[in-house]
């Protein structure tokens, strides 16, 4: 019976001459296929390095952006603010011209109106003394007609007239 595992020169010959094309195998395989993965592996992993560093700048910058963003609004709304504050200054200022102006004119119509009232009294006293005047001498002629002659009546009328003096005609 021959054995199983039987290791004669044969087997041990082939053996080791299948151990060294493996190796040379492994090898040349290693060199064919092991290096170009391992420069694409290599390259992916550069790749990616600068990927990580360009969205590493580009976040450092839109950090930036927003803070100047951020600063330009702060500005702006201070700006609005201090345009609004001159907009209330100018709106009080002419709030306080017009009512100035109002007031100056108030009183020029108030003026004018105490002017007019006054003419209205001293010609309300004339149209009086005009009445008067003419009542007085219809009363007087009745009178001188019926009772006095002409001398009597001259010296009565001068007589009132100097009792009535200037400055009743004038007031």
């Amino acid at each position: 019976m021959e054995r199983l595992l039987g290791f004669d020169a044969q087997l041990l010959f082939d053996s080791f001459v299948t151990g060294i094309n493996v190796f040379i195998l492994f090898f040349g395989l290693s060199y064919m296929l092991f290096n170009p993965v391992r420069e694409v592996l290599e390259k992916r992993k550069q790749k990616i390095a600068g990927e990580l560093k360009n969205a590493a700048d580009d976040k450092q910058a839109a950090r930036a952006m927003k803070e100047e963003y951020e600063t330009r609004l702060r500005e702006v709304k201070q700006e609005a603010e201090n345009i609004l504050e001159d907009a209330r200054k100018q709106a009080r200022q002419r709030e306080a011209e017009i009512l100035a102006l109002a007031k100056e004119e108030a009183g020029r119509i108030v003026e004018r109106g105490n002017r007019e009232v006054e003419l209205e009294r001293k010609k309300a006293l004339d149209d009086m003394k005009e009445q008067i005047i003419s009542i007085a001498s219809a009363m007087a002629g009745k009178v001188v007609a019926s009772s006095i002659d002409l001398t009597v009546q001259d010296a009565l009328i001068d007589e009132t007239l100097r009792e009535m003096g200037e400055s009743t005609w004038q007031s």
